[in-house]
């Protein structure tokens, strides 16, 4: 939802966005095939993705014509966007298409601070708090936060 209000308040002229701050974002209708290295660990899963679309979008999921302003994946023009902050885990179903909105945001020249966290699933931070790297991803975003 950040990324798509982001991209809905540029193509409108406002308000203004600070920051997109993107936890583990869901951004693709179309990321429906299973990778065959994070599906069997999957703690949010390819089947939750099937309900979940549809349930925003009706018949329309997957299809052709769905806006950037529902699943911010498919934008074309990321120009003028605020700047970027996303984080996921390497075994996560939104893994690919964070970074792809990563290398969109960059290639448009929107600064990015991308953190692609190995070997931890979806919703790290909340099944293992105490870890190192759940403790590095909340004071990082707790570092952006205060940068705003």
């Amino acid at each position: 939802m950040a990324a798509a209000l982001s991209i809905l308040s540029r193509d409108r002229r406002g308000p203004q966005i600070a920051r997109q701050i993107l936890l583990m974002p869901m951004l693709d209708d179309r990321n429906t095939t299973p990778d065959p290295h994070i599906a069997p660990l999957a703690v949010w899963t390819y089947d939750d993705s099937r309900t979940a679309w549809p349930a925003l979008l009706g018949d329309a999921a997957g299809g052709p014509g769905v806006p950037a302003t529902a699943t911010p994946a498919r934008l074309e023009n990321a120009t003028d966007l605020p700047p970027a902050y996303l984080e996921i885990g390497q075994i996560a179903a939104f893994r690919d298409e964070a970074s792809a909105y990563a290398i969109t945001l960059s290639r448009a020249g929107v600064p990015v601070e991308f953190h692609l966290h190995p070997g931890v699933p979806h919703e790290f931070d909340s099944i293992a708090f105490n870890a190192d790297v759940s403790r590095r991803a909340i004071a990082d975003r707790i570092r952006v936060l205060k940068s705003i």
